[in-house]
């Protein structure tokens, strides 16, 4: 099989590099400056194994490939605000042999969140959940540094909306075999995934306050944003995995490493921020417990907050970590208190 990397950032670059490593045919699909870094030196990849660099093709679009093949694997990872502009540049690719991308191919969404996989169902017939504990990061074009250590991730692969197939564990057998992954095929992929959001929800938290900020406030600030998300998604009746379920699975696997030369920074959140995007994903991550928490009854006056001030950092382009973690609480404390005197 082929594996088309539809976003070579953070993610996308780690399981593209290291199956590229492992011998795969890997394309790389990315944009800008990025793109051009890709296309003219090729993906550099730091790892705690070493430092690679894979010279692979790099494009912008389905356009330069030509007619797609029948063995190609699309794996969308892009960030959820850029997935609709993904699909509709890949979905009506013409694929050898007759009938389009969105009607041959299989698509898997290597995301944060749950959104991506929902808007990929209304395009293409075969979508595949993934959940990704992979931490990685992507600021400067053509760099990815992924610091963890044995494996680089863990994945959890199944059908969306349920179930498991041949292609899936496929997949999951490519990746097991570079040695760097531990991929799952399991038919309740979105339980992993919703587990997931439970922690990404926090990355607001680290990118407007900062990643490292070991104090009492902040943790018990995380503490609350967690609390508020599980007790909408257990009104909703949505099943997730638990902390030690994760922690089993995890143990130490994925242990973070130090990796000369990486940029200090936090998660993909504040890696938005960083680069400048003016753009973010937390109506995907935080927006998607404020919609559950509408749709279900529960107030959610913490992620509503956090949802405010991510895209308020974004669209104004302000610096990551720039707000003080005592203004955060207390913004915070004061959104509180005022949904409970509303």
């Amino acid at each position: 099989m082929r594996y088309i990397i539809i976003g070579a950032g953070a993610v996308g670059g780690s399981i593209g590099g290291r199956l590229a490593q492992a011998g795969h045919e890997v394309v790389l699909v990315a944009r800008g400056a990025h793109h051009a870094a890709l296309r003219d030196g090729g993906l550099r990849l730091k790892v705690p194994d070493g430092a690679y660099t894979y010279r692979l093709p790099a494009v912008e679009g389905p356009g330069e490939l030509g007619e797609l093949r029948a063995d190609d694997v699309l794996v969308l990872a892009v960030k959820t605000q850029d997935t609709v502009t993904a699909l509709h540049a890949w979905g009506p690719a013409p694929v050898a042999g007759g009938g389009t991308a969105a009607e041959r191919l299989p698509l898997f969404c290597a995301q944060n969140g749950v959104e991506g996989q929902r808007l990929a169902l209304r395009v293409f017939r075969r979508v595949y959940g993934v959940c990704v504990w992979l931490p990685a990061t992507f600021v400067e074009p053509g760099h990815v540094f992924a610091a963890c250590a044995p494996l680089t991730g863990i994945l959890h692969l199944g059908r969306h909306p349920h179930g498991t197939d041949e292609t899936a564990r496929l997949v999951a057998a490519d990746l097991e075999k570079t040695g760097f992954f531990e991929a799952p095929v399991v038919p309740d992929v979105a339980r992993w995934q919703y587990a997931k959001l439970l922690t990404n929800l926090n990355n607001t938290v680290m990118a407007v306050s900062g990643p490292a900020d070991g104090t009492e406030a902040a943790t018990a600030l995380r503490t609350r944003v967690r609390a508020e998300g599980e007790a909408v998604l257990d009104a909703a009746g949505i099943a997730y995995a638990s902390v030690e379920e994760q922690q089993a699975v995890r143990g130490h696997k994925v242990d973070l490493v130090p990796l000369e030369g990486a940029p200090r920074g936090g998660g993909s959140t504040w890696q938005s921020l960083a680069r400048g995007t003016g753009t973010i994903e937390a109506d995907y991550l935080n927006g998607e417990i404020a919609l559950l928490g509408r749709l279900h009854g529960v107030p959610t006056p913490l992620n509503d907050l956090l949802q405010q001030l991510a895209n308020t950092f974004a669209h104004e382009h302000r610096a990551p970590g720039s707000m003080p973690i005592g203004d955060l609480v207390r913004l915070a404390d004061e959104a509180v208190a005022f949904v409970q005197e509303a």
